[in-house]
């Protein structure tokens, strides 16, 4: 009976020691995470981003060459597809040749101007002499007039210098009428002109215009990066707004971390952040707060929620926030967006 009674005995010794490290055991972890959540404000709802481009044709065709495999390095300005360019080569043509006609029909308007414009002295030339005629026989009439009360010229020679007189009055009329219309000719050629230089504006944007799509047959790198999501083959009949890869900037990572609304208010930019991705662990990036986004998440979803409807559960909010990345540790050829990482910001 004493056997049973010993171990019993020190079993209710051992326990109180072990239920006292238990205990202080749970109250070490418990007062450093206790203090840790002093100095930081932490969440793993966070990944890595950055700047992904998608590249879509601007104009439509077969794409002839693609110079890029997939995942590549590129920089930006890289020729990386070519599509066929020979339909708008012959419409650039069409409209180098629609330039020279216009530019043709300038010229051929400017020597009408000058053509018309030489009209003009002869026809007031012809006036002054009209005019020196219509005077003569006007004086010519007015000594006829006296003569013939005088009775010293007959009615019929009287007759004929008053018609001589009607007719250099007609004369005068009709050049001055022919003056007008030659003026009258200045202008038209002139306007002539105006339209003819306004089809060589219009001309020349056909053909800047021209140039520029034959252009966008070549697709080039808008920005450094990796080219990714390849969508074309060569040889593939593309239109203009088909997606054709996508270039993700890895020169420009950064953290979006969702705090939560309880924890923004300790939050400030400069704040220097502990970033640790899941692959690396062992590697914890460096980084500071940069900026907050202008609403919460939700706000920002397909469906955001209306609390207007009656059915209202209070839901604490998450509110993004950008990492600048200061320091990678090493990992910048390693890191890409998407990963999944836990961001601490240290606020004391």
């Amino acid at each position: 009976m004493e056997e049973p009674v010993k171990k019993k005995n020190r079993s209710n010794k051992i326990m109180p020691i072990v239920l006292g490290v238990v205990l202080m055991a749970g109250g070490g972890i418990g007062g450093s995470a206790w203090l840790h959540s002093l100095r930081y404000a932490e969440t793993d709802d966070a990944q890595i981003d950055g700047d992904i481009s998608p590249v879509s044709a601007r104009v439509g065709g077969a794409v002839r060459t693609i110079r890029f495999t997939d995942n590549q390095q590129v920089h930006a300005g890289d020729t990386l597809l070519t599509l066929d360019d020979l339909d708008y080569r012959i419409r650039l043509e069409q409209a180098e040749a629609a330039l020279d006609a216009a530019n043709a029909d300038v010229m051929l308007s400017h020597e009408n101007v000058a053509s018309s414009r030489a009209n003009v002295p002869a026809a007031e030339s012809n006036i002054d002499a009209a005019k020196t005629r219509l005077w003569k026989a006007t004086e010519d009439l007015r000594r006829f007039e006296t003569l013939l009360r005088n009775g010293a010229v007959s009615q019929d020679k009287f007759d004929a210098v008053k018609a001589e007189k009607e007719e250099a009055e007609a004369r005068l009329a009709s050049l001055q009428g022919e003056r007008g219309a030659t003026q009258k000719l200045v202008s038209v050629a002139e306007r002539r002109v105006a339209g003819a230089v306004a089809k060589i504006r219009q001309a020349q944007a056909d053909v800047d215009y021209a140039k520029l799509q034959l252009s966008y047959t070549v697709v080039t790198a808008p920005a450094p990066g990796i080219v990714s999501k390849r969508a074309v083959q060569v040889g593939q009949l593309v239109s203009a707004g088909s997606p054709l890869f996508c270039i993700v900037n890895t020169g420009d990572l950064y953290v979006t971390a969702d705090f939560k609304e309880t924890q923004v208010g300790r939050l400030k930019p400069g704040q220097e952040v502990v970033i640790t991705t899941d692959v690396f662990p062992g590697s914890p990036l460096k980084g500071s707060v940069a900026s907050f986004s202008g609403a919460t998440g939700a706000k920002f979803s397909l469906l955001p929620p209306d609390n207007a409807t009656g059915n209202f559960v209070k839901v604490v909010q998450r509110i993004p926030v950008r990492i600048a990345i200061t320091d990678f540790s090493g990992l910048q050829d390693l890191v890409r967006p998407g990963m999944s990482v836990k961001a601490a910001v240290r606020i004391k």
